[in-house]
């Protein structure tokens, strides 16, 4: 089947940029758009500026924005869009998808995929560029393009509740370790519940085991499956206090092929029944060398 050209323009208030796009292509940047600044200082909010407007060959038309949030532990964003249909005036929502870069003062602080979270790196202003993805079914609208918007968002870093420290650094190939994790919580705010995780890479044959009746290997496929995911540890740890951290100790097993270990810890801090209120943690990542 030969693939259709299409034109791909951005436009952000009076300029306006063209440029031809095959199926498999990007378009450039959209111009930048004025700072937008959050309210108010603080509370958690979502902040949310236009970034470019998609247009086809065929009259198609998608208004993308991009939005970030701020206030909590991470930064979420998300590229929401309304389309056109060709010769409608009616705008509807569409399905958005892609990546997503931010950058303060010129640097890079996050990145991720449409939509996602990173760590919240602090109230600034920040350059956000996305590479989108947007459709919509069965009106046909299919258009991809690079949409920018500049965000001021002004929360305070919060400090962090949780921490994961560990008593090495690396592994060597051929050979069993003990790793030490030590896992704090250092704020009042929530209760001694966390979910401890450590997992290696499964191509390299590592292993991973402990002792500790709060820790087992995961559980895979189903019933009466007892498969279990040997190069993973989950821990459920129900003690967690300001002062007390808990310890876990595990043996990783290497081959010859090398393998790293992340950790990771989900923590809870209930608010009444609210359905979620926790977060999580990047723990340290022991190398291999």
């Amino acid at each position: 089947m030969a693939v259709r050209r299409r034109t791909l323009r951005i436009l952000t208030g009076a300029a306006a940029a063209s440029v031809a796009l095959a199926s498999t292509a990007w378009s450039r940047p959209a111009p930048p758009q004025p700072a937008v600044r959050a309210p108010a200082a603080g509370a958690a909010a979502t902040l949310c500026a236009p970034a470019g407007v998609l247009r086809g060959d065929d009259g198609e038309r998608a208004a993308v924005s991009l939005c970030a949030g701020s206030g909590t532990p991470v930064m979420a964003v998300s590229a929401p869009a309304t389309c056109r249909r060709p010769g409608a005036s009616v705008r509807y929502a569409c399905l958005t998808s892609g990546t997503w870069t931010a950058r303060r003062d010129g640097a890079r602080v996050a990145s991720g995929t449409l939509p996602g979270s990173q760590p919240y790196p602090g109230p600034g202003t920040y350059d956000v560029t996305a590479t989108v993805h947007v459709r919509s079914a069965p009106d046909g609208v299919d258009l991809r393009g690079t949409v920018r918007a500049t965000l001021t968002l002004t929360a305070p870093k919060q400090r962090p509740t949780h921490r994961v420290e560990v008593d090495r650094t690396t592994l060597s190939r051929g050979s069993t370790t003990t790793l030490t994790y030590r896992v704090y919580r250092d704020s009042e705010q929530g209760d001694g519940s966390a979910r401890f995780g450590l997992i290696g890479e499964e191509s390299t044959g590592v292993r991973i085991s402990t002792e500790d009746a709060r820790c087992v290997n995961p559980l895979v496929g189903s019933h009466p499956s007892k498969a279990r995911l040997t190069h993973s540890v989950d821990c459920a740890l129900t003690e967690l206090q300001p002062g007390r951290p808990a310890t876990v100790r595990v043996r990783v097993t290497t081959a010859a092929t090398c393998s790293t270990v992340v950790s990771k810890l989900g923590y809870w801090t209930p608010r009444g029944q609210a359905l979620y209120t926790g977060g999580m943690v990047e723990g340290p990542t022991v190398g291999c060398d």
